[in-house]
């Protein structure tokens, strides 16, 4: 599934225009990214979490040459599912 066809199902279940899912989509990644932005986690009951966790700058290796590089620190956006998801998955 893509954004679009999202946009499609949030459509067809919430009875919207897809204009109107697709605001309401973009609005709903747009919170989630400035909540991440301004180091906040986000916590959907029963769906999941979404946080930030800080990676440890370390030394990489370019696999063409060989030669030693040295991978900076940095944020990445992480996602755990939750027992509502995981137990509707399964």
């Amino acid at each position: 599934m893509n954004k679009n066809d999202l946009v499609g199902s949030v459509a067809a279940k919430a009875d919207l225009s897809k204009a109107d899912a697709a605001k309401a989509v973009d609005a709903v990644f747009d919170s989630i990214t400035d909540s991440l932005k301004s180091g906040d986690e986000v916590r959907l009951v029963g769906f999941g979490t979404f946080a930030v966790a800080a990676r440890a700058a370390s030394k990489g290796r370019n696999p063409r040459t060989g030669e030693e590089i040295d991978i900076p620190a940095s944020k990445q956006p992480k996602f755990k599912a939750g027992k509502g998801l995981k137990d509707s998955v399964n």
